[in-house]
């Protein structure tokens, strides 16, 4: 963090420019911009100089939508979770719920995998070499 001095302001206080925050948080630039742009991160305050300059708390939520986006949540997922996370004393049992339905969905997921790759092993297995004229699996893709 860089000292900086805020804009319409003499207070000067640690902040992070946008580099430095998608670099703290292996997120690429052009994402930071996009969760501004989506809702996700407030607008950050800009410098005398016209940066944006971000606080410790923006960099702990790009950190929590980072954690969140790495386990396959949806933006809308992780929009009504970051809601949720502000709710400190609510119950959570919503939590539980986006958890539970991102998981079922997962699980989904990973049963299409299993079919699509045990239907690869079948094709691959039917190859008995040759030329590409005679090939088992191209034959099976072609219309």
């Amino acid at each position: 963090m860089h000292p900086v001095v805020a804009r319409g302001s003499s207070v000067v206080i640690e902040k992070l420019t946008i580099g430095k925050l998608a670099e703290a948080t292996g997120t690429k630039v052009a994402t930071v911009r996009w969760y501004e742009k989506v809702g996700l991160i407030a607008l950050p305050a800009r410098t005398a100089g016209n940066y944006r300059a971000y606080t410790r708390d923006d960099l702990a939520r790009l950190s929590f939508i980072r954690r969140a986006r790495d386990l396959g949540f949806s933006l809308d997922q992780v929009r009504a979770l970051l809601d949720l996370a502000g709710q400190r004393e609510r119950d959570c049992g919503t939590v539980d719920v986006i958890a539970g339905e991102h998981l079922a969905e997962v699980d989904r997921k990973l049963a299409d995998l299993s079919a699509l790759r045990r239907e690869l092993a079948r094709l691959i297995s039917t190859c008995e070499g040759g030329t590409v004229a005679k090939c088992r699996i191209l034959e099976a893709l072609a219309p």
